[in-house]
């Protein structure tokens, strides 16, 4: 966030009050007008600070930015410049084509990609000749937590449902989880949105929650270690529809007790996370070697099995597993260090 000083003097007006000018261009970045309210706090014994009661969340979407597309450009590059302007906080996103008209692989990978993965667009105009696409959801209307509660849901739901395909060699459902991941990075990429406004706004850091940028930097990882987690959900569903081999009932209950640690494990982290609490992320942290007990379990019993391939699915499933209870581990060691300065001692006065 860029800091701007100005020098002002002091006034005096009336019989006993003082006053202060404030720069035209401060007033326009924060959207405020004449005979708005603002809140002035004494910090200390030599600072003031001054903020607005309300504030206009509108002023922080940068209104549009427009980008061309070559005729060569490949699709991935297109949809990766898309989503780098829709975290940027754009309200209006125009793509339109450097010659000619849009390929139809282009224009298709636009509209596939504000479908599945960019939360609160919708597509207003939509032609060869270029394609418009528009920020309708209000900054606050979902908050950051409630955008990661629905994630994390999403992703526990995947990783449960992946299992339950893998027990009841349902192809149907193992696509499903392979589906529902869009679902996940939608999530992810707009609280990702979320967090890059936060930074350039210290209104908004704290209207959002966070006490400074570093826990947006923090909950950045966060996010991407729930992203993975889904990941590793769409890894077992695929290797079921790859392989369509069912795993004995013996096996795979270890499996699922395995399973059952490294979510209860994730749950845990993140409510560390919710309650911003030091000594419960210590307390869970200490538990996160248990996943080796669990694993073992499963390794013992493959012992009786002869088909390599089983074998191998195994031994992927566990690795996945294993995976997210280190993604569990890695959100609480970051949760211990977004409260450190809880237990510090304060110094005596």
């Amino acid at each position: 966030m860029e800091e701007r000083n100005d020098t002002r003097k002091i006034q005096f007006t009336g019989k006993s009050s003082y006053i202060v000018s404030l720069p035209k261009q401060w007033i326009l970045d924060l959207g405020l007008k004449q005979g708005d309210p603002i809140n002035v706090v004494r910090q200390g014994a030599s600072t003031l600070q001054i903020s607005p009661t309300q504030y206009n969340t509108r002023t922080l979407q940068i209104e549009d930015a427009t980008f061309e597309v070559e005729p060569d450009d490949d699709n991935i590059s297109i949809v990766r410049r898309l989503i780098s302007l829709y975290f940027l906080g754009f309200k209006t996103i125009n793509v339109i084509p450097k010659t000619g008209r849009f390929k139809p692989a282009q224009r298709t990978a636009v509209k596939d990609a504000v479908k599945k993965m960019l939360m609160g667009t919708e597509i207003i105009s939509d032609s060869t000749e270029g394609i418009t696409i528009q920020v309708l959801v209000n900054l606050l209307e979902l908050s950051v937590n409630g955008a990661f509660k629905r994630m994390i849901h999403l992703a526990k739901s995947m990783l449960s449902d992946a299992l339950l395909a893998v027990k009841e060699s349902n192809f149907e459902l193992a696509q499903e989880v392979i589906n529902a991941d869009d679902e996940v990075d939608r999530f992810g990429f707009y609280i990702i949105r979320q967090l890059k406004i936060a930074i350039q706004n210290e209104y908004m850091l704290k209207e959002m929650g966070f006490k400074n940028m570093r826990d947006c930097l923090d909950f950045r990882l966060v996010v991407k270690n729930i992203e993975r987690t889904g990941d590793h959900a769409v890894i077992i569903a695929q290797d079921l529809l790859e392989f369509k081999k069912p795993i004995k009932k013996e096996i795979l209950s270890k499996i699922q007790e395995m399973n059952g640690f490294a979510l209860s494990f994730l749950d845990d982290a993140c409510l560390a996370l919710f309650k911003e609490d030091f000594v419960q992320a210590e307390k869970i942290i200490q538990k996160s070697t248990e996943i080796t007990k669990y694993e073992k379990k499963v390794l013992d019993a493959t012992k009786s099995l002869k088909d390599d391939e089983e074998i191998f699915i195994v031994r992927r499933m566990i690795e996945n597993i294993r995976r997210i209870a280190e993604y569990a581990s890695d959100i609480t060691e970051i949760v211990l260090n977004m409260n450190v300065e809880k237990i510090l001692q304060k110094p005596k006065t």
